[in-house]
């Protein structure tokens, strides 16, 4: 769109007059006021658009670094691992309980194999307020080696959850299990109780990683 001469005229004044003199010698001071804001402001802009968009990857980076910390602070992954003898039937002995388990008891896992490598996982528990049984089917996946068990377990598409097995004894019969953080804890076994000498020592590991121990969930199993 062409350029109409008055606005060109005072486009160009404002460049090269100096601002004192314009409020001083030139009756349209409010316009040039205007247009020397407008100015000012245009050589600004682009300062502001990079600090934005500056503040915006810090935010992005830090939000993606924090999906990326999958374990507790301090807490160490049981390495080496196998696999194969964690697979089966696990029952949940202690919980943090959150949404996804609330009101369950009875509650067990059970991981397998799939057909694309990943290891599937079906948790169920009994819903003592509904009366109900339910189950809930998802896959899992380590984030990194085989034999270092820290693995991601999704239930939702391609969302994934931290899934770390911090403590197991020499025969694969009990667990301890870390969420992405002190939030979530599981301790698990291949019977429906633990003896006391194991529960004491994974409840020192939890409580020297920061865990409140004492908000545990202790399941009962009794169907």
């Amino acid at each position: 769109m062409p350029v109409k001469k008055n606005s060109f005229s005072k486009l160009k004044l404002v460049h090269q007059v100096p601002y004192p003199s314009i409020l001083e010698k030139n009756s349209s001071a409010p316009i040039l006021d205007k247009l020397n804001s407008a100015f000012f402001c245009s050589l600004f802009k682009p300062f502001k658009m990079k600090t934005q968009s500056y503040l915006m990857f810090s935010f992005l980076t830090s939000l993606f670094l924090s999906a990326c910390s999958s374990i507790p602070q301090g807490a160490t992954a049981v390495s080496p691992f196998e696999k194969e003898k964690y697979l089966g039937k696990w029952y949940e002995i202690a919980r943090m309980d959150f949404k996804f388990e609330k009101n369950l008891n009875n509650t067990t896992a059970e991981y397998g194999v799939r057909e694309d490598g990943k290891i599937s996982v079906t948790n169920r528990g009994y819903n003592y307020v509904t009366h109900e049984w339910e189950e809930a089917v998802g896959k899992a996946k380590f984030a990194g080696a085989e034999n270092v068990a820290i693995l991601k377990v999704s239930f939702f598409g391609p969302f994934y959850a931290g899934y770390n097995v911090i403590a197991l004894d020499e025969n694969y019969t009990y667990a301890l299990v870390a969420g992405k953080d002190t939030s979530y804890l599981w301790i698990l076994s291949r019977e429906k109780s633990i003896p006391d000498t194991i529960k004491s020592e994974y409840l020192q590991i939890a409580n020297d990683l920061g865990y409140k121990t004492d908000e545990l969930i202790w399941v009962e199993h009794n169907k």
